[in-house]
């Protein structure tokens, strides 16, 4: 049996290149806000592009929030995608605007301190030896990322009675998050469905691993 996914319908996100990607890489695929399709399924993909206020309003409209609180609370594995990596932290500030995120991780997404921004096309990334994302790829392997906002530190304190999460980096001016695996929670700054074979090859590993 083929891995359900549903792809989170909030109004953001590329979710038809997103939907391809996803069916590509072995999963079968609803595109849907309704809450009990995507508690109920084995994997939910948050995307989001645009600005971070823009994209927690469309999420609360939806009480998204809650259904990914709800998944994680049961140990259900939930995949955020570009801002929709960025709202899982506790904050995202733009243009002097805090905007409250979703809170599963503690932290603030602010803008990149870099010459050039956005940060605009293909770069590599560090991942960790015991990555599941990143399984069976070489250090080289490059994605595609379209931002200028990131969260550049990791904030939540180490626990005994939780394993350490994997922490992926990048850097464009400075150092940045690429991707977090924490338990039931991943997600990528990048974009893994306009990252050719290496995206395609992340979300193989994800999708294999509900």
């Amino acid at each position: 049996m083929s891995a359900s996914v549903v792809l989170l319908d909030y109004g953001s996100g590329n979710l038809h290149s997103a939907e391809r990607a996803l069916v590509r890489a072995g999963a079968q695929v609803e595109v849907t806000a309704d809450p009990k399709a995507a508690l109920a399924a084995d994997g939910l993909v948050v995307p989001g592009v645009g600005a971070f206020a823009a994209c927690m309003a469309g999420l609360r409209a939806v009480r998204g929030e809650r259904i990914i609180g709800q998944r994680l609370a049961g140990g259900r594995p939930v995949l955020g995608i570009c801002v929709g990596m960025q709202i899982m932290f506790d904050r995202g500030v733009e243009f002097d605007v805090e905007t409250e995120g979703c809170g599963e991780w503690p932290g603030t997404v602010a803008r990149l301190d870099a010459p050039v921004l956005p940060h605009m096309g293909w770069n590599t990334v560090e991942a960790p030896a015991d990555s599941v994302l990143f399984a069976g790829m070489d250090a080289d392997t490059r994605f595609y990322f379209v931002h200028s906002y990131a969260a550049q530190q990791w904030d939540l304190p180490p626990s005994e009675h939780i394993p350490a999460p994997k922490l992926t980096w990048s850097d464009h001016g400075t150092k940045f998050l690429a991707a977090v695996e924490n338990g039931a929670l991943s997600a990528t700054q990048f974009h893994p469905e306009k990252s050719g074979d290496a995206g395609a090859h992340l979300l193989r590993n994800w999708v294999h691993s509900l």
